[in-house]
């Protein structure tokens, strides 16, 4: 099965289409595809990258998704984190810190592309057995209801938020949130920026990955610091939750978020909030 996302413009909307018949017998991984993408067309396409391994590392187990499919045929493709999503997910995130600064501030520095294009082949694989969740949740409406922002680098005629960019935006307050389910998983994940973790407690794990995505966005550069420098303000907070919420597919893997509607809304309305700015 192969999903591609499409934008329903009439809804301000951005969701996905699914059919085994778009799965395409042959993928062309290439780095010389890349010598002459724009740095922020690289940067925005590796803070996807970054995003997928980091949510289908931290997704809820695949042993606690439900509804439980009455047959393993029936399972479906978004399947929580298992052992074999893992190793793709960790080695995509380990590949996707080191190379993208390399390769947004650097674009003749070839061993860079050529690992970020290994570091999007091996993300692919871990989330589309594992699954996204919060992140890619909210980028949906970010993106659908832009008000008129449109992100340097890209050469055409109307606004834009680049997914990478919608993904990534509320990512350190994502975690911050999710920090708590698996705190083992988010420090690991924190070591993979470079942070010392031999001293930090469990129930620290939230606030020090997302402190440390933060940091990686800040340094990489050119990035919106928080949804507030894409144009939103409080007052569209309610919209965005409306709009994050249909997105099932990806909300039902988000640790932390297996809750009625009404608590779903307070905790999106508190991540968006605390994502106006970082």
């Amino acid at each position: 099965m192969l999903m591609r996302p499409v934008d329903l413009v009439s809804h301000k909307a951005k969701t996905g289409i699914a059919h085994r018949a778009l799965k395409p017998l042959l993928g062309i991984v290439d780095p010389l595809n890349t010598r002459s993408m724009p740095s922020q067309v690289k940067s925005s396409s590796g803070l996807d990258v970054l995003c997928h391994s980091l949510e289908s590392w931290t997704a809820i187990p695949y042993s606690e998704r439900v509804p439980r499919p009455t047959n393993p045929i029936l399972r479906p493709a978004y399947q929580g984190a298992n052992p074999i999503s893992d190793i793709f997910s960790f080695e995509a995130l380990k590949l996707t810190v080191k190379y993208l600064p390399r390769s947004v501030h650097n674009p003749d520095d070839a061993e860079a592309q050529e690992k970020m294009l290994l570091a999007a082949t091996l993300a692919g694989v871990g989330f589309g057995n594992a699954g996204v969740h919060l992140c890619h949740g909210l980028s949906y409406p970010i993106s659908g209801m832009n008000k008129g922002y449109k992100h340097a680098g890209y050469e055409v005629d109307h606004p834009i938020i680049p997914h990478g960019v919608s993904v990534a935006v509320t990512a350190p307050q994502v975690f911050r949130f999710t920090g708590p389910t698996n705190p083992d998983r988010h420090l690991a994940a924190a070591e993979v920026f470079g942070v010392d973790i031999s001293n930090a407690k469990a129930e620290s794990a939230g606030e020090i990955l997302g402190d440390a995505v933060a940091e990686f966005l800040v340094k990489l550069g050119d990035q919106p610091r928080g949804i507030s420098q894409l144009g939103f303000t409080r007052e569209d907070i309610p919209a965005l939750v409306e709009g994050t919420l249909p997105q099932a597919r990806v909300l039902m893997l988000a640790p932390n978020f297996q809750k009625d509607d009404d608590q779903k809304r307070e905790d999106l309305a508190r991540i968006l909030e605390q994502s106006l700015t970082y």
